[in-house]
């Protein structure tokens, strides 16, 4: 079934940050007490806010301090902006939606200042039918709310909509929000698969399964 309305999980699905990011987590959580293998962290922390992180890691014995949250930020943003390569395939998706005029929008924990530096260093922001943070309207996944707000602002029904997740998290949200997933597992998938998402591995294939 072709949807009516797209929504995009941003980092891992649209912007490839995610390896830069878990090496800069890797690096302070053995800093502040919590060595852990690098391979190991996308299965304990993929699709967290990094205040969720922080408490996270903190619950396991790593002692990352209050003002952590703002200076990983700080140092993440600079490194973003230095370069923020695309997931492949992703611009053909995109462009295959805008052949078939169906709208896409973004909902993702990240903050809107990341999607803006790394999607608005490939000239994305303006394609996307708005971008909208679960971190800043204060629900962020697995509450469904940021997947209803950009429902919303397409104006399609949640049950006429697809989201297109790599985390678990995200995925639980898009069943509480009544809506299909994709799960993008470049690399495994079972937590994806557990909260009932339909695996692909590779950006090429997805135009088919939606229906385009």
């Amino acid at each position: 079934m072709t949807p009516k309305a797209v929504i995009f999980d941003c980092d891992g699905v649209v912007v490839d940050s995610e390896p830069m990011l878990f090496e800069m987590l890797s690096r302070d959580l053995t800093r502040f007490g919590l060595p852990l293998p690098i391979g190991d962290l996308p299965q304990i922390f993929l699709g967290m806010t990094l205040q969720g992180l922080r408490e996270k890691a903190n619950g396991m014995g790593a002692s990352l301090p209050a003002d952590w949250c703002d200076d990983f930020y700080a140092r993440l943003y600079a490194e973003l902006r230095l370069g923020t390569p695309l997931v492949p395939g992703i611009l053909a998706v995109l462009d295959a939606l805008d052949a078939a005029g169906i709208p896409f929008a973004m909902g993702s924990n990240g903050s809107a200042e990341k999607m803006q530096i790394t999607l608005g260093q490939h000239g994305l922001t303006e394609r996307f039918k708005g971008l909208f943070s679960g971190q800043s309207i204060g629900k962020p996944k697995p509450a469904p709310d940021v997947y209803l707000l950009a429902a919303e602002a397409m104006q399609t029904a949640p049950a006429d909509c697809v989201v297109i997740e790599d985390s678990a998290t995200g995925a639980r949200a898009a069943a509480r929000a009544g809506m299909r997933c994709y799960g993008y597992a470049a690399h495994g998938g079972e937590a994806l698969a557990a909260e009932g998402a339909i695996l692909f591995s590779d950006m090429k294939d997805l135009p088919g399964l939606l229906g385009l």
